[in-house]
């Protein structure tokens, strides 16, 4: 059946050295790396090549560099003639898929990914957070927990990336204090390597400042279907999009939802274009098993593996149509 959908990755799928192999080969890619290294005043492709990680990590640095990356692979799909039936960015990676979907160019993209990064970097300067991967808990479990500490002014429910992988956002001294009760209850988590409290209340001023900054910005119409993080299904208003993009700042990120859309959708084939390999450990943590097809593009030999097997099995699908005419 072949039904596709691009999955682009956020922060957290980072790796120095991550688009190595396109530098030399995609005049395209490099064109948006250099375009970021102006507006951010920074090499860039020194930065994603060498790091340092400390530096890396800084949003305004790294939101730009991991669209840059996963466009320039979206690129080389393209260029082979692989197109998505569906879209689906995770947190971040919805201003890629953004791009992707035609709402906006990818100049807009790389621009939109700067001020972004600008904004959260400011917003974490302010708070002293971070975020919490509760990796064995149902959310109702979590939940009931940050009610008995007596946290729900202190922290939120930032992802709902699985049936069990829940991530929970807010002030550092009360996710120390979520953490300890966790591991008193025999649960799994994880501090993230994020400088911020994302997706809480804590980045309401940044929602309203990218907001205002984004009035101008012209989004069209998608050409491929593209499903919001903010709501778990597919959104074909511009308005409506840039209002979901600009709130998801400081609003949940409905993963699971979004995955469980892709199922009724009839997708049987996710190609996780980008640095990285979370979101294929969560297409697969929601239940896509036995006749899904996942395809990780982190470099250009994942790109030729799956144009080729992509274009193989739509052939062995022709032929079978050919034979029950």
């Amino acid at each position: 059946m072949n039904k596709i959908v691009f999955l682009f990755p956020g922060q957290g799928s980072q790796e120095i050295g991550m688009g190595r192999d396109l530098f030399p080969i995609d005049d395209y890619f490099v064109s948006l790396i250099d375009q970021a290294s102006a507006l951010t005043g920074e090499d860039l492709k020194r930065l994603c090549l060498r790091g340092p990680e400390k530096k890396l990590l800084k949003a305004r640095f790294l939101q730009p560099l991991i669209v840059a990356v996963s466009l320039g692979y979206h690129h080389q799909l393209k260029q082979k003639g692989i197109q998505a039936d569906l879209v689906l960015g995770h947190s971040m990676g919805e201003i890629t898929a953004l791009a992707a979907a035609g709402v906006i160019s990818d100049d807009t993209a790389m621009a939109m990914a700067v001020k972004r990064g600008e904004l959260m970097d400011e917003a974490a300067s302010t708070t002293q957070g971070g975020m919490i991967a509760v990796l064995s808990m149902a959310l109702d479990e979590i939940e009931a927990i940050i009610r008995q500490l007596g946290l729900e002014n202190k922290v939120v429910i930032a992802n709902i990336n699985t049936p069990e992988q829940i991530v929970v956002s807010g002030e550092k001294e009360a996710l120390d204090k979520l953490s300890l009760q966790i591991s008193a209850q025999d649960g799994k988590h994880t501090f993230l390597n994020v400088s911020g409290p994302w997706h809480s209340p804590y980045l309401k001023g940044a929602y309203q400042q990218f907001e205002k900054w984004a009035e101008n910005i012209e989004f069209s119409r998608p050409q491929t279907p593209i499903v919001l993080n903010a709501t778990g299904c597919p959104e074909s208003d511009p308005s409506k999009i840039k209002k979901y993009i600009a709130r998801q700042l400081c609003s949940p990120v409905y993963f699971r939802q979004c995955l469980e859309y892709c199922k009724s959708a009839g997708v049987d084939t996710f190609c996780e274009v980008g640095p990285g390999r979370v979101l294929s450990g969560l297409v697969r943590a929601n239940g896509f098993m036995q006749g899904v097809r996942i395809y990780n593009i982190n470099n250009l030999r994942g790109v030729s593996l799956a144009v080729a097997d992509i274009d193989l099995t739509r052939d062995v699908d022709q032929e079978q149509q050919d034979a029950a005419l």
